[in-house]
Formats: C-alpha cells, sequence, structure tokens
C-alpha cells in the first residue's frame, strides 16, 4: 500500500510542470477536441519517456540531464511566440495547436519522467503500473489546467492570453539558463 501511495505522489510530481503549462494554454480557448488530444498526448508520452528511461538506463542519463532543460526552454519560448502571434492576428480567439505542436509540448513536459524510468526498478517491481499511474496523472493534470486556464479567459479575457504568453516565456528563458 505504501509503495503504491509513493507511486501515486511520484505520478503527481511529474505531472505539476505540465499543469501549469497547460494553464497557460487553456487561457487560449483550446477547443474541447484539441485540449483531449493534447491531454492524451501528454498522458501517452508520460508513459513512453519512463520506459524508455527503463530501458536505456545510464548511458543516456547525461545526454537527457544535460540538454533536457534546453530543449524545454526553446519548447515553451516557441509556443509562446505562437501564441503571441495568434493574438496579434486577432483572427480568431483559438489557439490552433498543431499536432506538431501538441507533440513538442508533451516531450518538454515528459523529459523528467525519462529519469524516473532510469530508477523505476529501485522503486517498485509493478513498473508498468507505475508508469500507467504516471500517465494517468499527467493526462488528468493536463486537462485539468487547459480546463481552468479556459475559466481564467472568460474572467481575465486579453489579460489571460498576455499572462499566459509571459509564463511561457519567462518558463523558457529560466529553462535556457
Amino acid at each position: 500500500m505504501g509503495q503504491l501511495f509513493s507511486i501515486i505522489l511520484i505520478g503527481i510530481a511529474l505531472s505539476m510542470d505540465t499543469f501549469s503549462l497547460s494553464l497557460s494554454v487553456g487561457m487560449f480557448n483550446v477547443s474541447n477536441k484539441k485540449a483531449l488530444e493534447l491531454s492524451l498526448i501528454v498522458g501517452v508520452m508520460h508513459f513512453i519517456m519512463p520506459f524508455i528511461g527503463m530501458i536505456l538506463g545510464d548511458k543516456l542519463v547525461q545526454l537527457f540531464e544535460l540538454k533536457s532543460g534546453i530543449l524545454l526552454g526553446i519548447i515553451l519560448i516557441f509556443i509562446a511566440i505562437q501564441m503571441l502571434i495568434d493574438v496579434i492576428k486577432h483572427e480568431e480567439e483559438k489557439f490552433n495547436l498543431t499536432l506538431m505542436g501538441m507533440f513538442l509540448f508533451a516531450l518538454g513536459v515528459s523529459i523528467d519522467s525519462f529519469s524516473v524510468g532510469i530508477g523505476i526498478k529501485a522503486i517498485t517491481n509493478s513498473k508498468y503500473l507505475a508508469m500507467s499511474i504516471f500517465s494517468l496523472c499527467s493526462f488528468l493534470f493536463t486537462l485539468g489546467g487547459i480546463i481552468i486556464g479556459k475559466y481564467a479567459n472568460k474572467i481575465l479575457g486579453t489579460y489571460a492570453n498576455i499572462i499566459g504568453i509571459v509564463i511561457l516565456l519567462v518558463l523558457g528563458v529560466i529553462h535556457l539558463i
């Protein structure tokens, strides 16, 4: 029972960054279909990345630890620029997140779960259950963040869009440093 509780806590911890970034994405009134697609992709990536970490182990950890922050920073800045372009155009209120954008977002927020995969054998013998819990947590946190972000957008309007862009840019720059 204690092991399951620990796995759930790890899943929640791995999902916190996707929650905060999903708030920003939700502020752009993403369609329900796009919100579900993004949440599913993030959930799948939070299963795949620990699985890859479990298989590849220590050989790649140095490469990923060195470059994961930079990669995440570039992805966040890219998404912020795309959002800024949508705000400037004023063509539509919805942020059009492409499949590639969703994949990059999911990769950026799931890279930390790669290192968890390396040590997953020390955490539990139920590796696939643990990865499923990580996946479910990240799916729910992504969807929840987008939904809360949508409500914030209704309350704050254009200011919510600007706040979302600023959050992504600041986080992107922090990860580049």
